[in-house]
This record gives C-alpha cells, structure tokens and sequence, in this order.
C-alpha cells in the first residue's frame, strides 16, 4: 500500500491520541498514552509510536500531521501563561475596569498612547514617545507585547505602527488585537490579544516539541493545529494566535463525530478522565458561541464552538452526600488518579496499603486515598508556605497512604492547597475503577479497584447501614449515578442552548420524575429533538443506559476513544474577513476592513471595492493557514433605511469566507 497517511494527535488530560488515517480507508490505527503534563511530548511520542509500529512503512506515507490541544484552556483556567506587555493606543486608564482587563492585566506593565480612530476610520495622531521611553526596559519585563488601538478593527494603522516600532527595537513578540477580531469591544479585544501574548511562549514549547519529534522521526509533513471553531490553521499561525486554540480539543471531537457517523445534526457528548463536554452539531457544523468563547474567568472575542462543560468523567471522585437517613453517591467536580491506574503503574506502593486497610477492624476516615507529585519542576513549588513545603517535602513520584502521610486535620487543608496548586494528585476510588470490578474495563489494576470498593462500601449511611454489601452492588450504585449526572448535565447543557432559565436538572421534581420514569396519575417524558453522539474510550460502557434514560437514538462511533484524533486531520482551513461601508457625511463612504482604510464618493464603487477587498483578504488568510485550494463565499447585510424618502447607509457588511483542505507534502 501507498496511499498518503493523516497523523492526528490530541493531547487531552489523562490521555494523548494518536491515529493513523487514510482517506480511502479511513482510521487504519489508533493509540492512547498517559499525557505526561510535564512533558507534553513524551506523551504525544509514545502514541505515535504505537500506531507506527501497527503500520509497516508508515512514517515515509505520512503527508499531514495535525494536532489538538488543551493546552491553551489549561494555562487560561490555571492563570498560567508568560508575563506580557499591553499597549493600548487611544484608551484611557478608566478602560482597564472593563470586562475584566486590570484583572487579567495583573502586575503586568500597560503603556497608555495617544491615538486610535473612530468609527469611521478617521484617526487621531499617534503619540510613540512614551512607548519609545520605554521600550529598553519593556524587553527586560516581558516575554511578548499585546497592542489594542481605539477602533483597529476599523483602521488599524496605528496598531501596525506600534507593532513596525517594536520590531525595529526589540526581538519581543507581538500580537495586534485587529489581527484576532474583527468586532467592535475595544476592552475585551485588548483582553483577548493580551491573553493571546500570554500564551505564545507555552504553545511554542508544544508545536517546538512535537515538530522536532516529527523531524527526528523523519516525518516532513506540514504541521497543522485545531482552532476552537473546529478549523485548522498552520502551525505557524498557531504561534502567532495561539489564542485561537483555546476549545480545540472539544472542537476536534465535534468535527471527528460529524466524520464517524455522518450525522449533520446531533448532540455531542464527550466524556473524558476529567469532564463531560456536551455541544450541537447544526447543519454539519458545531454550533458557536455567539459571544465569544469563556474560559476560566475570562470572555474573550474567540469565536469557538458552544461548548458546556461538567466536571464528571472515568477518573471523578465519588463521594458520600452528607447528610440525612439516605447517604447518596455524587461524583465530581474533583479528579482522582483511578486506583486501578495507581495500582497498574506501581502495584507494589498500592496493592498492600488497600489490603493492609481492609483487614483493619474499624475503617479510618483516610482508607482508600494516597498521594503523590505530579511531576512538575521543582520551580512550580517556588512560594510554598512552610507548612505546605514540609508535606510537599515527605511526597514522591510513588503513591503515599493518606493514613501515614496526614497527622492532623490541618493537614488536610494543606494537603488540598497542594492538589490546588496543580503539584499532588490523590489517588482514590473512581467510576473507570467501579467498571473494572464489573469487568466493563480491563486495562489496569482490577485487584486494586475490587479492593478500594470493598474499602468503601464500609462506610456508614446517615441511618448506619454500610453503604453496599458487595463490592459489585457499589460499583453498579457508581454506574448508577454516573448515568443519572450526565443526562442531567445533557439537558442542563441544551437548556442552556435553548436559553431556559429557571429549570435545575439536578433539582427538578418534574425531571426527576421524568428520568426515573416514575408512574402516576400524571407521567412526565423528556426527549431530544435529535440523536445522542457518545464520544470518548469509556463511551461503549456508560452510552446504552444514558440514552434509554433520554428516550433518545444513540451512537457510539467505532472509533470513538479516538474521535478527537481523528477530528484534528479530517478537517478544513476556514478564514472569514469582514469589511464595513459607512457613510460618515452625506456622499462620502468610509471602506474599512481587511487592512484597508479608504474614502470613495461613489456608494456602489465603495460596496464594490468592499467586496474586492473582503475576497482578497480572506483568500489570502486561508493561503497562509495551509489551505490549498480555497473556495471562497460572500455574505452581504446592508442597513439603509429611508429617510424622509432618503436612503442613508448606517453600514453595510461584507463577509468573505475561504475553506479547503490543507495542502499535504507530496510523495
């Protein structure tokens, strides 16, 4: 066989995928190793190289590599990210109080210029002398520059100024906002490019890593990465707007499920390690959010898919509901390290501590919890208070008994501080451990999971009872629950798409009933309008009962545990440009948009060039994001109402978009 192969690779949170995929035959192999956090691409190495040792010669067939990542999401939530610089051209320090800037800003330096546009395009001088005073010592604060300029959106002349001025005197990377949106929100698009700065230094550190595992595989493939709107973009626009590729990892599983099933519209529920995330496909693509991709604290200007997400998923925490004669289970938000997986990656530090446990008369309050580092540089504990460097002190690689490790209750608290701060890792009974004493999962440590679950079906209800008599009947209380939350994280997500307020899924005696399927004088249902797509590897386990419980059609892919993967390299570059007509004086049309900023008397000269230019530009983009034959679509909104039998254009609105495959190397 010679056929030209796909490489896609999805970095997720507890796995990295990897697939080989033709377009004749599809997905001929696929793989999944643990993502090594500090180390990003350790993990994508050890996928690939599992399913190119399924394909003979498969490394020299390779003519595209494509990638998603969290990565992005991650630093955001996190706070992580490279200390950056904000020039803002024409605002004034009052701007910052919005939409959260001086939050995200920080301690970071902000440069106030005089300058900027109104909306028209026309400007006000721009005054670079304070940036000029400052710009020997901004290249020793900062590791990349953010611009945002009053209006660049509609001429951003001074923000390329500022930008040629920079670029002279330092090496610093920029980003200017005109370059990520071309929406009107000067304070949220200072927000989303001064984001966007923050995170070029971490994304480079990934696309570096895995291109140079590319070149050392001799794999000379162009590199591609998933957008959050489910596009692709060339790596090296990634490195320009890595803000783009936050969501890209539930973008790709959007585009993998239209792929796998063929279906056009659906929802899509993707249920990872650590969550469950649940958007619409509409007419073949992901729906988008309206407003702007949100996340951790942050709205940005990012357009990215509609994605609702829950903290549930294989590696959840299950816990006691406190409280009352009938304790409950509830899983979630927190994710533990699975002690079957604890157990499979070091069964000599786990086994004996849960048997040891067990054989204990009386259960104690810690049984079936350990700790452990996560693995990150000694640099990430810089700042630990004294009590926290002392316990972070007695951990190591290997799980650590919370019984032994803990001598107080204070203890705890500091213990959960570390977790916090993203350096420890509790090891403690999950869901994936629930399905390995049901034999529904058979990857890790089935021995540690039958032993954690009899460790915690000794724990008391409010009324004294043992939660469980069996391990099983524990595991199937955990497979229980695990259904009930994801349909109500299903219809609390498409409730959320519908905007309906006022109904808890969670709380709802109505849903309740409804789900339970609870006979009655008056029988509740609750349905979907279209088919349940189950992504993610534990999807064939938990799907079947999760959709009986919606009366809902379901699919479970073939390919599902690797649906991301195969999203990243099936699918298109898409650049849109827009450009605005306005007319700021009667026969005078301001043409804004796409780099330009000009003024014709003629009204349909000015749509016309408008048009020219929106084509022109968005074809352009798509080039440089590794499209190879773009097909390219105009869209038109003009408002012009008639006023005393005149007509006068408020604006009009040309949107061009270019689409295509990727370019690939040739053979």
């Amino acid at each position: 066989m010679t056929s030209a192969l796909y490489l896609g690779i999805d970095t997720g949170g507890t796995y990295t995928d990897a697939v080989l995929y033709s377009e004749t035959e599809g997905v001929l192999a696929s793989a999944k190793a643990l993502t090594t956090r500090h180390d990003l691409a350790v993990g994508v190495s050890g996928a690939v190289e599992a399913v190119l040792a399924e394909i003979g010669g498969a490394t020299a067939r390779i003519r595209l590599v494509s990638l998603s990542t969290t990565l992005a999401t991650n630093a955001l939530v996190e706070g992580q990210g490279g200390r950056a610089g904000l020039v803002m051209i024409g605002f004034a320090p009052d701007d910052l109080k919005r939409d959260g800037l001086a939050e995200a800003l920080g301690g970071d330096p902000v440069i106030f210029l005089t300058g900027g546009h109104d909306v028209h395009g026309r400007e006000t001088p721009l005054d670079l002398a304070p940036l000029q005073a400052r710009l020997d010592t901004l290249s020793k604060e900062v590791s990349a520059v953010a611009i945002a300029g009053y209006f660049a959106v509609r001429n951003p002349a001074h923000e390329v100024a500022v930008r040629a001025l920079i670029r002279e005197r330092t090496t610093l990377p920029v980003t200017c906002s005109h370059d990520l949106s071309s929406r009107l929100g000067g304070p949220r698009r200072a927000l989303t490019t001064l984001l966007n700065a923050r995170l070029i230094s971490m994304v480079a550190r990934l696309i570096d890593a895995t291109g140079g595992y590319l070149a050392k595989r001799g794999i000379k493939a162009p590199l591609m990465v998933v957008r959050g709107d489910g596009a692709l973009i060339s790596a090296d626009e990634a490195l320009l707007r890595p803000i783009e590729t936050i969501l890209s990892g539930p973008a790709a599983s959007l585009v993998g499920a239209r792929h796998l099933t063929g279906l056009a519209d659906a929802v899509v529920s993707d249920i990872g390690g650590t969550t469950t995330d649940i958007a619409v496909l509409d007419g073949g693509r992901p729906r988008l959010d309206a407003e702007g991709a949100t996340v951790g604290r942050y709205r940005t200007m990012v357009e990215a898919v509609a994605m609702h997400t829950f903290g549930l998923g294989g590696d959840s925490e299950v816990r006691l509901e406190e409280g009352g004669l009938d304790t409950g289970l509830t899983l979630g938000p927190r994710r533990l390290m699975p002690l079957s997986l604890a157990a499979h990656l070091w069964p000599d530090a786990v086994v004996p501590v849960l048997e040891r446990q067990l054989r204990a008369p009386f259960p104690g309050r810690h049984d079936g919890r350990l700790a452990l580092r996560t693995g990150l540089p000694d640099a990430m504990a810089a700042g630990l208070a004294p009590q926290e460097a002392a316990l972070y002190a007695k951990l190591a690689a290997e799980p650590e008994p919370l019984d032994r490790l803990l001598a107080s209750t204070a203890q705890r608290a500091t213990l959960d501080r570390l977790v916090g701060r993203g350096l420890v890792l509790i090891s403690g009974f999950t869901p994936s451990d629930a399905m390995h004493v049901l034999g529904r999962q058979d990857q890790w440590n089935r021995e540690a999971a039958r032993l954690g679950a009899e460790i915690f079906a000794r724990r008391k209800s409010g009324a004294g009872r043992a939660i469980a008599e069996t391990p099983e009947q524990l595991a199937e209380l955990v497979s229980a629950r695990l259904t009930r939350q994801s349909a109500e994280a299903i219809l609390t997500a498409l409730m959320a798409e519908e905007n309906i307020s006022g109904i808890d899924a969670a709380q709802s005696e109505f849903i309740d009933r409804a789900l339970r399927k609870a006979s009655g004088f008056v029988r509740f249902g609750v349905g979907l309008d279209r088919p349940l797509v189950a992504l993610g590897a534990s999807a064939p386990v938990h799907y079947p009962a999760i959709a009986a419980m919606l009366d809902v059609e379901s699919y479970v892919p073939v390919h599902a545990g690797v649906a991301n993967a195969v999203g990243a390299v099936v699918g298109q570059v898409r650049e849109s440009v827009t450009v605005f007509v306005t007319e700021p004086e009667d026969g005078r049309y301001a043409v804004n948009g796409g780099g330009e900023s000009l003024m014709l008397r003629d009204r349909e000269q000015a749509f016309a060039r408008a048009r020219e230019i929106a084509l022109a530009e968005a074809s352009a983009a798509a080039l440089r994001s590794g499209a190879e034959s773009p097909a390219l679509e105009l869209t038109e909104h003009v408002d012009m109402p008639v006023i005393e039998g005149l007509e006068k254009l408020i604006e009009a609105r040309f949107v061009a978009s270019a689409s295509g495959r990727p370019r690939i190397a040739t053979g």
